[in-house]
């Protein structure tokens, strides 16, 4: 008598993905744990966080939203509102890494250098940076996701590459949240 297995199994897309987000929450996770015990160093320096870090992260939430729209739209196959929706988060990301870019002007402008800094200033380089480099990624699919539903003339409906967009897409979200919760609190 052959058992028929019941489970489910994840796409090796997704579970690549969360192999690499579990990646990711382990460096954020050594980052901010370092910042937890740098900063009671006899010489750890304080900073502002720059308001354009506030305002990236409303960007950011705003382009989350977005991106569910997108997932949604996908899967209902109505392609115009998708190709609208998939758009506008990638030029939301687009100008979360601008908004990112101001953010470090704004601290080197007002002497919080890299090299001269000792304290917050070093981490919230390192830190915001390696988050932006993962918007940046997150973009760059973006970008490709939405070149193809312009430019193909054959109507895929397969969800997969949408829904890991979508995931990561929120996943850098809820990641840039804790960190300037982190920032702003601690």
């Amino acid at each position: 008598m052959e058992l028929v297995s019941t489970q489910r199994k994840i796409h090796p897309h997704k579970f690549t993905l969360w192999i690499a987000m579990a990646s990711i929450i382990m460096m954020f996770a050594g980052l901010t744990s370092a910042y937890v015990v740098k900063s009671s160093a006899p010489n750890w320096e304080e900073i502002d966080t720059p308001k354009f870090f506030l305002i990236s992260t409303v960007v950011l939430l705003v382009s989350s939203l977005t991106m569910q729209l997108a997932l949604r739209a996908f899967k209902q196959h109505t392609m115009s509102r998708y190709r609208a929706l998939i758009t506008t988060t990638a030029v939301l990301g687009m100008a979360f890494v601008v908004l990112q870019y101001f953010g470090f002007h704004w601290m080197w402008t007002h002497g919080v250098h890299f090299k001269r800094s000792a304290g917050q200033g070093q981490f919230l380089y390192v830190i915001a940076g390696l988050h932006a480099l993962h918007v940046l990624g997150g973009v760059v699919a973006l970008v490709v996701m939405t070149l193809k539903a312009y430019l193909s003339n054959r109507r895929n409906y397969n969800a997969i590459p949408v829904e890991v967009a979508a995931t990561y897409w929120h996943f850098v979200d809820a990641l840039w949240l804790y960190l300037l919760v982190f920032f702003v609190l601690l």
